[in-house]
């Protein structure tokens, strides 16, 4: 694990391109933090970074966005769902094994028993009396992403 702080947007825009650019296919991202906190941002600034060339909005009222980018990138929001069954409906678990592209979760905290074994887990939590700095902790839950995380940790701190 690790924590890194961006003191803007624009910071955290950065930062979430520094990840896409060491992401591998076949990864689970779940992005947890508050109303406001930054998940959709970070997803936007690393769909850009993936060549996604459209529009990268919150999939919050249709649940779901697929872009394609150098791979297909599956956008998640669970916000608006109130039981796992609903999962079901969406078409989470098919998507959640999908070696050939990126999944990115916002709110996977809500079911954290349909989450994947294994899987990167980005927290992003706005640091108090501090408007547009964020604390950002990286993780990863199973063995799977381990060395991503290490290796991660190098390339971010490398430019600091």
């Amino acid at each position: 694990m690790f924590t890194h702080i961006t003191q803007s947007p624009y910071g955290t825009v950065t930062l979430a391109s520094k990840v896409a650019q060491r992401v591998r296919e076949g990864t689970v991202i779940c992005l947890e933090g508050g109303l406001g906190a930054g998940k959709t941002l970070f997803v936007q600034s690393m769909a850009r970074t993936l060549g996604v060339q459209g529009e990268v909005t919150s999939p919050t009222f249709n649940l779901m966005n697929i872009y394609e980018g150098f791979c297909p990138i599956v956008h998640f929001d669970l916000y608006r769902l109130h039981n796992e069954e609903e999962l079901e409906d969406i078409g989470f678990y098919e998507y959640t094994d999908f070696p050939e592209g990126i999944v990115f979760i916002e709110w996977g905290e809500k079911f954290p028993d349909a989450l994947p074994e294994n899987y990167v887990r980005i927290e992003i939590e706005r640091i108090k009396d501090a408007r547009n700095m964020r604390r950002i902790n990286f993780s990863c839950v199973g063995e799977e992403h381990a060395d991503f995380i290490r290796e991660l940790e190098e390339f971010v701190s490398a430019d600091d």
